[in-house]
């Protein structure tokens, strides 16, 4: 399905029906924290070793392309169901860390929002809506199971993303989408030798789930990238009482900017990803180098290459970043 619609104005539509974007939503017990107050957090130190296991655990490869997918356009977050500064302090620290990785940033007025950040006492309600209205806002799935997979809530802050395949051509497909299929009209040759001498025949094979993409042949890439189009993130504010909106706002950001994995368990390496795993002690207050030198690095990686070669040109770079620090 080519690229054309705004799935963030299917998603509003559907919190404004649910009342989900009122003014009492506007009420989230969230909170600014002093200037004063210090984080200090400990973790593993950035080693070869540990930043592969970084860098495994959180890349997950496109369903279609298999490729790591990043921002091609410019970003444009809107924040629901908090109160207006409170949504605009998290839209500004997402294009500000966006631009600060090399993230593409669209700063215009008014421009069409595909990061849609929202902030809901009933995360499971929307998710369930969205399930059977747009489903298309859950990503990638192959069935109906998968989808109901998807569109369930485990974790105070969870992120979804609609991502699509960019052609060497730059012709992009949504992943997932529906497909106009492909057939194939092919030259079935003569018998071999000693066989019977028969004129060759067409036949033609139809494959209704197949897309037809521009690509080149080799060894390091194909010419074909993923791209993300679109993400919604769902936060629970019944499991978010007194957050601090800065340390929510990096969380987010790290969320919105990369597809990753969110981790069930807590990392070794510091990062803002262990602030919602439980009894994790290694959670850290805002977004630290290592988040920082993943995201900058995936916005350096060659979005041609196969995946195994974007996880070591990750890698490369982060060691490079962390190493130096030291």
């Amino acid at each position: 399905m080519p690229l054309k619609a705004k799935p963030g104005c299917f998603l509003i539509a559907s919190l404004l029906i649910f009342g989900m974007a009122d003014a009492r939503a506007q009420d989230a017990p969230i909170k600014t924290a002093p200037a004063s107050e210090n984080v200090t957090v400990t973790g593993t130190k950035p080693t070869d070793a540990a930043i592969s296991k970084f860098v495994e655990a959180l890349t997950v490869p496109t369903q279609s392309a298999g490729k790591l997918a990043r921002w091609r356009d410019g970003v444009c977050p809107l924040v629901l169901g908090v109160r207006p500064e409170v949504g605009m302090a998290i839209v500004k620290k997402i294009r500000e860390i966006a631009a600060n990785v090399g993230a593409p940033v669209n700063r215009s007025d008014g421009c069409p929002n595909n990061i849609e950040v929202i902030f809901t006492a009933e995360p499971q309600a929307l998710l369930d809506d969205v399930r059977v209205m747009h489903p298309n806002l859950l990503g990638y799935f192959g069935s109906s199971a998968e989808a109901e997979k998807l569109a369930t809530m485990r974790s105070a802050i969870q992120s979804w993303y609609i991502t699509a395949t960019v052609d060497r051509h730059g012709q992009a497909q949504v992943d997932g989408g529906r497909k106009g299929g492909v057939t194939l009209t092919m030259m079935l040759p003569q018998a071999g030798w000693g066989g019977p001498s028969v004129a060759p025949t067409m036949f033609t094979m139809n494959l209704p789930d197949a897309t037809a993409v521009a690509a080149t042949d080799g060894r390091l890439g194909d010419g074909i990238s993923s791209t993300i189009t679109n993400a919604v993130i769902v936060a629970d504010t019944s499991k978010l009482l007194n957050r601090d909106v800065t340390v929510l706002a990096d969380y987010i950001a790290m969320l919105a900017l990369s597809q990753i994995r969110q981790p069930d368990g807590c990392q070794d390496m510091p990062t803002i990803l262990n602030l919602l795993v439980p009894d994790c002690s290694r959670a850290a207050g805002a977004l630290t180098a290592t988040d920082m030198a993943y995201l900058k690095a995936l916005y350096k990686i060659t979005p041609t290459a196969k995946v195994f070669g974007q996880r070591d040109e990750i890698r490369y770079q982060m060691n490079k970043s962390l190493l130096s620090q030291q």
